[in-house]
């Protein structure tokens, strides 16, 4: 997928958080750029639920508009303080070392980026109040599929099944890359 090579500054300096703290388990640039894109398009509050190092919310920062607010929880203290320190003096951006359940109640969200590790905190159940009407929910980390019902690993995924036809939502499986796929979930 085309994309230009040089990264914004706020993304380059998450990742060096990342390597630093020894962190590989981030957001992809492909997801990235598409956050960035979609961020642009928001206004309210944003969140993400498990930080990581940041770099999803760098993505996330990158594309904001003034105005807008991004909120993330990061589980893992050590985790969350170096995210902290990449968002040190930016006041559009707010990264708590809690559970992602902390910020159920600083909604709606216009728009919230899951990362479907733990399907039952990623599902449409366990986030469909959370946000807004036309609001988008993002969910990384899947492998394309082009079968129906979508089958990872030799089973149904059930995760990706159920946010294709919940009926609070429109959505589609996006491939941003050869060997990756998005969930995009619009709150109808």
């Amino acid at each position: 997928m085309s994309a230009p090579p040089d990264l914004p500054p706020i993304v380059s300096r998450a990742f060096d958080v990342s390597r630093r703290a020894g962190y590989v388990s981030f957001c992809r640039n492909e997801t990235g750029r598409l956050l960035a894109a979609l961020a642009a398009t928001r206004s309210g509050i944003m969140a993400e639920f498990g930080t990581g190092c940041g770099v999803g919310t760098a993505w996330l920062r990158s594309g904001v508009r003034t105005g807008a607010h991004i909120l993330s929880a990061e589980l893992d203290p050590r985790l969350a303080t170096a995210a902290q320190d990449i968002f040190t003096d930016d006041p559009q951006v707010e990264v708590l070392a809690a559970d992602w359940s902390t910020l159920r109640n600083k909604g709606p969200y216009s728009l919230l980026f899951l990362d479907p590790s733990v399907p039952e905190d990623a599902s449409a159940e366990a986030v469909a109040d959370l946000v807004e009407p036309g609001g988008i929910v993002v969910l990384d980390d899947f492998t394309p599929c082009e079968f129906w019902p979508p089958i990872t690993y030799g089973r149904v995924d059930v995760l990706r099944e159920t946010w294709l036809t919940d009926e609070r939502f429109t959505a589609v499986e996006v491939m941003v890359a050869p060997d990756a796929a998005v969930l995009l979930a619009t709150r109808r």
